[in-house]
């Protein structure tokens, strides 16, 4: 396969994915390659509708495959609270901070055995004729303060229960290999493998 357009601006998550994706495609593109796009709304029910939102929305611009990804953060606590607001949890501009900080306070009290949590990740990939989507799960729990300096968004307060380390004390290998994204990468990854 020539090109693909990743369905996104965050630096963050284009170069997570691309590492992974690298060998399947001559050409990584992303939406700053495009900024007639402009904003995507993405206004599904759930992490699917939201994922396939960005990626049939960068195919219809582009007409290129593209592949998009949408993440959630269930907390058990708050009734699967940031859910579909994990991004804008704080508010529609919120910040990682503001975001962890919300969280944080709503989680005030509640001891470590009642605080697990799982991050969602869902891959969708619309090219017009093969489109599919995969799922990658991480299970943990919310720490009661920040620990590590790595990582991104909710990673400082998310505790892996197999490593027993926040995603922040990680390295970036052994962050995109446990991953909610790294596993649904690796699955998205088996498919493309399967289609070429």
């Amino acid at each position: 396969m020539k090109k693909i357009v990743i369905a996104s601006s965050n630096k963050h998550k284009i170069s997570e994915i691309s590492i992974k994706i690298q060998p399947f495609f001559e050409n990584i593109l992303s939406l700053s390659d495009f900024p007639k796009i402009g904003e995507i709304i993405e206004d599904g029910n759930t992490i699917e509708e939201n994922s396939f939102i960005k990626s049939r929305a960068s195919f219809f611009h582009t007409k290129i495959a593209s592949v998009a990804d949408d993440t959630i953060l269930e907390v058990d606590a708050l009734n699967g609270e940031p859910g579909l607001y994990t991004a804008r949890y704080a508010g529609k501009r919120a910040t990682y901070e503001k975001n962890m900080t919300k969280l944080l306070d709503n989680l005030y009290g509640v001891e470590n055995s009642l605080r697990t949590a799982r991050f969602r990740t869902v891959i969708s990939y619309v090219d017009g004729e093969n489109d599919f989507s995969v799922e990658g799960v991480l299970e943990g729990r919310i720490l009661q303060k920040k620990v590590g300096n790595n990582g991104f968004g909710y990673d400082p307060i998310f505790l892996s229960t197999e490593y027993e380390m926040s995603l922040a004390e990680m390295d970036s290998k052994l962050k995109n290999k446990i991953s909610h994204r790294g596993k649904a990468i690796q699955k998205f990854v088996s498919k493309v493998q399967e289609m070429q």
